[in-house]
């Protein structure tokens, strides 16, 4: 309570007296009731008031009724330089509602008789159990809700003309006057010495308003989402009258200290038993809303289980339905609330749009978590940027990137930098702010897209139909020439290939897409042993020499460029033994182009055994996942050779045995002949895939011998 600096007559000793006797009777019962009521006690009351409550089925919106409250008990208890405007401004804001006006009259008498009953009984020195109980029985035809509300009302009245005189008395004749009948001069010039019980009695008054508004909030939960039977409610209930009476309880308590300060003593007011008295009862009323509040959490949490699975259901539903466009679909997964229309972002002027920009457009959902790797956002966005060379009204697709975060967690400055990171990165549209992501979309997302941190790339139709649940491997694999990205246009695609150079190596390297159509041998090789790598390439560049063939060697690395590829490269580079992939991003798409390859093949039933592209792959991929060097070696579009490391080199180390038939069969089916002897039935071969490149097959046949592989689990990290 702000300290009043006036100077007033002092009050005589005999009104001081006077006062005194007066204010006894209700310190002893104050004092006498200092333990409040044990819980047996409570039992008892609580079948007292019980009996008082007969509601005639008035159901009144009490909400802006408890606004009015509120303002006059915050300006009441808040420092007394209150401007006119300021004041002329909140009865505007409040009053002026037609709603409000027409509740405040057919209340109005109801609230006045409330404030006058417990004006007379607090005066008169009463039990305050007996006034609380009176005031129920005046309240008794009312809502639970609705008697707490008016018994604040009734006593804000009272509390706010206090507070007005106070506020006024310097200023207002009038008010100074009043402030003289009620001997306030004296209080207010004791207000250091009532600071204790003013801080007192305001902790109490928030602690009310707290309850009170707990127990509102129980009123206006929706009924469609949790039922009066359900357990956290149905034990709410049951604790709401006990709230009910202790804030009641409390309006009483208030009302007798602002009573017991008109006209008393200097030593009444040095008294501190009342504000220990104001405390117990705020301990008590603070304990009731706390317990209050941790059901009304669980009920909250049960709300949003109810409305997250509507939601997760309408969705499965939407996407079942045949829809004219896709707007409906992308308004559940990316603006489910009507509030916020504009909730994507704009690649090139950082804009937030409304979805409509993508009505009846072929849609992308580039979904990941923001671990985005620099590769995969770098490859992406130059797939992207070529396909949409040109007008930008012709683009064939457009993409949007909704970012999954784990919002069970805190977030975090740095989740917010990495984002706006990512963002700022991204070419296409984006969703404005993770938040905004509902939890049914994210479940959607998770069960029935299977998203699980590695990106998907699901595709939407025109209508808004999944025509693809994850084009990342075509993208990967074909580029913009996947599009529409259907699994009819990916089986086609498939038809169309065959196991060659330029298949393997894409646009990767357009150089040595030249030397195929140049005719050169070109020798791709890979693995990290340092001591075979100078082995091999010195093997080789003696053979070439020998037969004369214009052959390009590049060595490619492992799928995993750790450090030792890092000195391998640095070794090749040094010692100028071959070409080399300086670019990691290159390394990296060319084994996630074979890792994609495998994962598109088996989506679509492919196997070693009735397709050899297939075998082509799980023999690269069984190179990568041993320890060993591995070769392959092609000319034009029809010649391909693949070979262990250890095997070739030994082959190579033994030229002279076949060089021969270099001239006469040619170099590589020379040395296709000539590795024969090298091919033993005794081969460990091993397959390494990322956990999360998809759903993996049971039974694996090995490239080699095509029995059965086993499976084993391996953890392996990135660095040496």
């Amino acid at each position: 309570m702000a300290t009043m600096q006036m100077v007033a007559p002092k009050a005589t000793t005999m009104a001081t007296t006077k006062m005194q006797t007066l204010a006894a009777p209700k310190t002893q019962m104050m004092r006498g009731e200092r333990h409040l009521f044990s819980s047996s006690d409570d039992t008892v009351v609580m079948k007292q008031i019980l009996s008082t409550h007969a509601p005639d089925g008035r159901d009144i919106d009490v909400r802006p009724l408890l606004g009015i409250v509120e303002d006059v008990l915050q300006r009441a208890t808040a420092p007394i330089a209150v401007t006119p405007q300021l004041a002329h401004e909140a009865m505007d804001e409040k009053t002026h509602q037609v709603e409000l006006v027409g509740m405040l009259e057919a209340l109005a008498y109801t609230i006045h008789r409330i404030a006058c009953e417990i004006s007379c009984k607090c005066s008169g020195g009463g039990d305050a159990h007996a006034t609380t109980v009176a005031l129920f029985n005046s309240l008794s035809n009312y809502s639970w809700d609705a008697k707490v509300v008016l018994a604040l009302a009734a006593f804000s009245v009272s509390y706010g003309e206090f507070w007005l005189t106070a506020q006024l008395y310097t200023v207002n004749p009038l008010a100074k006057s009043v402030a003289l009948l009620k001997q306030l001069p004296d209080i207010l010039e004791h207000t250091d010495a009532l600071k204790p019980r003013f801080d007192a009695l305001n902790n109490l008054i928030k602690a009310m308003l707290d309850v009170t508004k707990c127990i509102i909030e129980f009123k206006e939960l929706p009924t469609e989402y949790i039922s009066s039977d359900t357990p956290a409610i149905s034990m709410a209930m049951t604790h709401i009258p006990t709230a009910v009476y202790w804030t009641i309880r409390s309006v009483v308590a208030c009302s007798s200290q602002i009573i017991s300060l008109i006209g008393m003593g200097h030593e009444f007011v040095t008294s501190t038993t009342e504000a220990w008295e104001l405390s117990s009862l705020a301990h008590k009323v603070s304990n009731i809303h706390g317990h209050l509040r941790k059901q009304l959490s669980i009920c909250y949490q049960h709300i949003d289980e109810k409305i997250h699975i509507e939601a997760y259901q309408n969705l499965i539903r939407l996407f079942e339905t045949i829809h004219i466009d896709n707007m409906k679909i992308l308004k559940a997964l990316i603006s489910s609330k009507d509030e916020l229309p504009l909730v994507i972002v704009e690649a090139t002027t950082r804009r937030k749009v409304s979805i409509d920009v993508l009505r009846r457009k072929i849609v992308i959902l580039f979904i990941s978590d923001l671990d985005v790797s620099h590769e995969e956002l770098f490859i992406l966005s130059q797939i992207y940027n070529e396909s949409h060379q040109g007008n930008k009204m012709e683009r064939p697709y457009e993409v949007v990137w909704l970012p999954v975060v784990d919002k069970t967690t805190p977030g975090t400055d740095a989740k917010e930098v990495n984002f706006n990171r990512l963002l700022s990165s991204m070419p296409w549209y984006s969703l404005s702010h993770p938040s905004l992501l509902e939890p049914a979309v994210t479940r959607y997302i998770k069960e029935v897209w299977h998203f699980d941190k590695k990106p998907l790339l699901v595709v939407l139709d025109p209508q808004g139909r999944v025509v693809n649940p994850n084009a990342l491997h075509m993208m990967w694999i074909w580029g913009s020439l996947a599009f529409p990205f259907s699994g009819s246009r990916e089986e086609a695609l498939w038809k169309e290939e065959t196991w060659r150079m330029e298949f393997l190596v894409d646009e990767i390297d357009p150089l040595i897409l030249t030397w195929v159509k140049e005719g050169r041998y070109i020798c791709l090789y890979g693995g990290e042993d340092i001591e075979w790598i100078k082995k091999f390439t010195t093997a080789m560049r003696h053979v070439i020499q020998e037969v004369r063939i214009p052959l390009e060697m590049v060595y490619v690395g492992k799928s995993n460029p750790r450090e030792r590829v890092k000195k391998a490269i640095s070794l090749i580079s040094n010692e100028k033994l071959s070409g080399f992939w300086q670019d990691p991003v290159m390394i990296w798409f060319f084994w996630v182009r074979l890792e994609s390859m495998w994962y598109s093949k088996m989506q679509h039933g492919r196997t070693i055994e009735n397709d050899p592209i297939m075998q082509e792959i799980m023999s690269m991929l069984s190179f990568d996942g041993s320890d060993e060097g591995w070769v392959v070696i092609s000319r034009g579009s029809t010649e391909i050779l693949k070979a262990h490391g250890k095997k070739i080199t030994e082959c190579l180390l033994q030229f002279d045995k076949w060089k021969a038939n270099v001239e006469h069969d040619g170099f590589i089916p020379a040395l296709t002949n000539a590795l024969v002897p090298y091919q033993t039935h005794e081969h460990c071969t091993r397959l390494i895939l990322p956990g999360n490149t998809g759903r993996i097959e049971e039974n694996v046949v090995c490239a080699e011998c095509k029995r059965p592989m086993e499976k084993y689990i391996l953890y392996r990290c990135c660095t040496d």
